[in-house]
């Protein structure tokens, strides 16, 4: 299923621009960024349980917060992009 998840992490201590990197590289490891802190992921439901346990493990609830959008199967229809940042699509394979 396609999942966006966004985040915002407070960067205002050295310890949340650790917490912000780490939540960043998590995400880069499930998924494409497609905006600084928002990223398009195609997750099995045991990966998404999985990288919300992570991520939850990460973040200070107090001060930083975590969203997931459950997109489902249907991603070209759910799907618009207006502007630059055209992106890839994450269910075909990256040749470089």
């Amino acid at each position: 299923m396609l999942v966006l998840i966004t985040y915002d992490v407070n960067t205002e201590t050295a310890a949340g621009k650790t917490r912000l990197r780490k939540v960043a590289k998590q995400c880069v490891n499930y998924g494409t960024r497609v905006q600084n802190s928002v990223f398009e992921c195609i997750l099995d439901p045991g990966q998404c349980l999985m990288l919300k346990s992570i991520l939850t493990d990460i973040i200070d609830e107090s001060v930083d917060s975590i969203r997931f959008y459950y997109l489902g199967n249907q991603k070209k229809a759910k799907v618009e992009q207006i502007g630059i940042g055209k992106g890839i699509n994450v269910e075909e394979p990256l040749i470089f």
